[in-house]
């Protein structure tokens, strides 16, 4: 049932986004002409928020809806959201009564946002929204190669001994310089994540090594100011090899190396 000041002649409405990124930060909008302050979290007034139509209903399809808006430096700003810091991001769509914001909200979608897409001074994105996760698969499908993700809780390799800092001290187009070499093949299919300056926050894949040269599968779209700290962690190319030689993990690799591949149907006796 709608609370009362849903139902009264005049509305009192304001639309509210609280908004999680993955690196803990919360950012709190509201559609009002004022700073609004809810369950201890300031909405900051962004009138120029606002939701694309939402339908409702019983059944469990995955639901989607459009939002869109005005780039706020102080909030949502053009840097982050070409830097991706935003992807993925929960979001919590709900109303509430702006002459009484203390009062209980009412919850109108929940989810993450999906690609966002800036266009000069506004951007736009897509809220997934819970039901989206009944779309993944009930259990893993075979592979050759390891499914696990290494120093998770199937792969249970401990990372501390194998995480680096070190300091990049120059970039060219992917290829980063550090200041000191990580161990010889520990990189490859790494992660490098920044720490230090602008970039805090975003890691990118290793994609290549050669000394104290990585090479990054992107680098942040924005000037940086070197020399900046970063946290280096190995990685794993999820062979049975490598799990076994340079891990001795074999016991816990989640693959099957050794199950045969469609190509056997399609070979000849003797072949």
């Amino acid at each position: 049932m709608a609370p009362g000041w849903l139902r009264e002649e005049l509305v009192t409405l304001a639309w509210c986004w609280r908004l999680s990124r993955r690196d803990g930060v919360v950012v709190g909008l509201t559609s009002h002409d004022r700073d609004l302050m809810v369950d201890g979290i300031r909405y900051r007034a962004a009138p120029g928020m606002k939701p694309s139509a939402l339908e409702t209903r019983d059944g469990i399809e995955a639901e989607t809806m459009d939002m869109e808006g005005a780039i706020a430096s102080d909030a949502i700003g053009a840097r982050d959201l070409d830097a991706g810091r935003w992807d993925g991001a929960e979001l919590t769509l709900f109303v509430t009564d702006w002459t009484a914001p203390e009062t209980a909200p009412v919850t109108v979608a929940r989810g993450s946002l999906g690609a966002v897409e800036r266009r000069g001074a506004s951007f736009t994105a897509e809220l997934q929204g819970v039901t989206r996760a009944l779309d993944r698969p009930v259990c893993p499908a075979t592979s050759p190669s390891c499914r696990a993700i290494l120093g998770d809780r199937a792969c249970r390799i401990d990372l501390a001994p194998r995480t680096y800092i070190r300091r990049v001290v120059a970039v060219e187009g992917r290829a980063v310089t550090l200041d000191a070499a990580a161990p010889p093949g520990a990189m490859a299919f790494g992660e490098l994540r920044w720490t230090q300056g602008a970039a805090c926050g975003l890691a990118s894949p290793v994609v290549g090594e050669s000394g104290a040269v990585l090479t990054l599968a992107e680098v942040p779209p924005f000037a940086l100011d070197l020399p900046a700290r970063v946290r280096l962690i190995e990685g794993c190319d999820k062979q049975l090899a490598t799990c076994r030689t340079r891990f001795g993990n074999a016991a816990n690799f989640r693959g099957e190396a050794h199950l045969p591949g469609n190509d056997l149907l399609t070979r000849y006796p003797g072949g």
